[in-house]
């Protein structure tokens, strides 16, 4: 079994994917299973700016990088790992520190 970084970088089951999504407030899983999601609503274009730039610093932080798309009263942010081809440990722990940060 892996440990350390390759064990973050391994992809996950589908079973253990949807334990611990379960446990992600707001994240829901693409319907090809490679990504997670989570859609932020807002009013006004301001605090969806703002919410790109704590995602973007996020992922700097972490170096594990975010797609994200913002526009007037929204944005939403996605996690997957390309190295992986789907999702791993690292794009879960990313969405929960997100989640952590918004609380």
């Amino acid at each position: 079994m892996p440990t350390g970084e390759d064990a973050e970088n391994r992809p996950l089951a589908d079973d253990e994917i949807d334990r611990k999504l379960a446990a992600l407030e707001g994240w829901v899983r693409s319907s090809d299973g490679r990504r997670i999601s989570r859609r932020f609503a807002f009013k006004g274009f301001a605090p969806a700016v703002e919410m790109a730039n704590l995602a973007a610093w996020l992922g700097n932080r972490h170096n594990h990088h975010p797609d994200i798309a913002f526009g007037w009263g929204y944005c939403e942010v996605s996690f997957t790992t390309h190295d992986a081809g789907g999702l791993t440990g690292r794009d879960l722990a990313s969405a929960a520190a997100l989640n952590a940060l918004v609380a």
